[in-house]
């Protein structure tokens, strides 16, 4: 490792530490998952909370909290038994861009993974190819697009062959893969390896790397997702997307990009 590489892991394990706590959760979308106990509720809860994380979290939060209100709060029981009569109650729900018919396609999609695979870790782990999860990421969009849907609903379900960074996926499957004890991210899911995952890649986080020259590239696309994960696991090549706290804290938290 150079010299330049060793100066930035050190200055971003000290942030992970900071940042990687008890504390992080209460402002951030992973508190609703933290709600649960039951690992297919907390799949699903999260799989909801991170398809919202767009703009403001507190929004992200109290939107979640609402689809999962109408959802009984028992979001697994929902979506295995509902009725017609069940999902009628979900058709005037509305986030940003994500509206009720996205919600009723949402359940039906994931009630099909559930019957097909039985939990959402089983889809994602038989599909990961190359030391990559996007590969998985791939699969999710096109097992989802098999479903009967509006056209416009798949656009909340990113598709990496288009390019995508998969952001919010990346962001679900580092709550339900890393297992540190730090009592922040779950590690449900213990046939997927943190070694595989890939660093959700926003505006914030995206600014930070680039001021630190772990990226190079301007679009936040699949590529610089590509690039800053080399950077990454050189610096921890068992978990290197511990590094998300460090550069999503310096960004929202302390504005560094």
């Amino acid at each position: 490792m150079g010299s330049f590489l060793l100066d930035i892991k050190d200055f971003l394990d000290e942030k992970v530490l900071q940042y990687n706590k008890p504390g992080f959760i209460e402002c951030d979308p992973i508190s609703v998952p933290h709600r649960y106990s039951k690992k297919e509720d907390i799949e699903i809860s999260g799989f909801i909370a991170s398809t919202f994380a767009w703009g403001q979290r507190s929004s992200t939060i109290k939107k979640t909290l609402h689809l999962l209100s109408l959802m009984d709060d028992s979001p697994f029981e929902f979506v295995m038994n509902h009725r017609e009569a069940d999902l009628r109650v979900l058709q005037k729900f509305v986030h940003r861009t994500f509206n009720g018919q996205d919600a009723i396609f949402f359940v039906q999609a994931l009630q099909s993974v559930y019957q097909r695979y039985g939990s959402m870790e089983a889809l994602f782990s038989k599909r990961i190819e190359d030391n990559s999860i996007f590969p998985a990421i791939q699969h999710l969009h096109d097992f989802f697009a098999a479903v009967a849907h509006e056209k416009r609903s798949m656009k909340h379900v990113a598709n990496p062959a288009k390019g995508s960074a998969a952001k919010r996926i990346n962001m679900f499957l580092r709550w339900m893969v890393r297992n540190d004890n730090k009592g922040v991210d779950f590690g449900l899911w213990e046939s997927v390896s943190p070694s595989v995952l890939s660093c959700p890649l926003d505006l914030h986080s995206g600014n930070v790397a680039r001021k630190l020259g772990l990226l190079t590239r301007k679009q936040s696309d699949r590529k610089a997702v590509d690039e800053l994960d080399e950077k990454l696991r050189i610096l921890d090549s068992e978990d290197p997307v511990k590094y998300d706290f460090a550069l999503f804290g310096l960004g929202v938290f302390e504005r560094f990009g």
